[in-house]
């Protein structure tokens, strides 16, 4: 069955946390096909099972511990985060291809505009030269990934700045619109990305539509 791709528009993090816990359960039960959630966030800063302890995060923003891999990092208007709710069948058990799948999905799409993106030794991510424009970072539960990537579109980066994202300066951060010099719509760009996830990613292509009811 085809796959499906389901924007929310924008969503507080805890919220579309809650729902992919929900999907999570669902796919592994085969009740539904791969999805690939997107959507934005309200400000907010989420803590991965790598984050050091002690750090201090800007009391302006909500602060979440999560289960993805990685460190801290910053989700907020402008930024394009997708979630992919994938089965890894036998031939993709794979976790490492799966997370370079998700940094070529940021390529592909940095490419459609203009933009040479591209991958650091040793870092994981979406980088355009040594800045870093899309993060990620995943769980997987009874071979059911969750979480996924998180890039910069239009984002305000001076949340980076408050704090070390992914253990990182947090000068480090670009968006694509500060590398074109000019504000892109963020349709636009999850269009594209949304394109290239149903190139590289299992369940492709994802056709885009309203979530199946879910029984709890």
């Amino acid at each position: 069955m085809p796959g499906l791709h389901f924007d929310w528009g924008v969503a507080p993090y805890l919220e579309m946390h809650e729902l992919q816990q929900r999907l999570v359960i669902a796919r592994a039960e085969n009740r539904i096909p791969n999805v690939l959630l997107t959507g934005e966030h309200p400000n907010v800063i989420t803590l991965g099972r790598k984050t050091p302890d002690g750090d201090a995060y800007d009391e302006r923003f909500d602060v979440v511990k999560v289960e993805r891999g990685g460190e801290a990092t910053y989700h907020g208007p402008g930024q394009i985060v997708a979630y992919p709710i994938i089965h890894l069948t036998q031939s993709r058990k794979d976790l490492h291809r799966f997370q370079r799948d998700l940094e070529e999905i940021g390529i592909r799409t940095l490419a459609d505009f203009g933009i040479d993106g591209g991958r650091r030794d040793g870092l994981t991510g979406v980088w355009i030269g040594k800045r870093k424009v899309q993060s990620l970072g995943i769980a997987v539960r009874r071979w059911v990934t969750w979480h996924g990537l998180a890039l910069n579109v239009a984002t305000d980066l001076e949340p980076f700045r408050t704090f070390n994202p992914c253990g990182l300066d947090g000068q480090v951060m670009i968006s694509m619109s500060e590398a074109v010099g000019r504000e892109l719509d963020i349709g636009e760009v999850k269009q594209r990305l949304v394109a290239h996830a149903s190139d590289l990613l299992p369940g492709g292509p994802f056709e885009t539509g309203d979530l199946p009811k879910l029984d709890d």
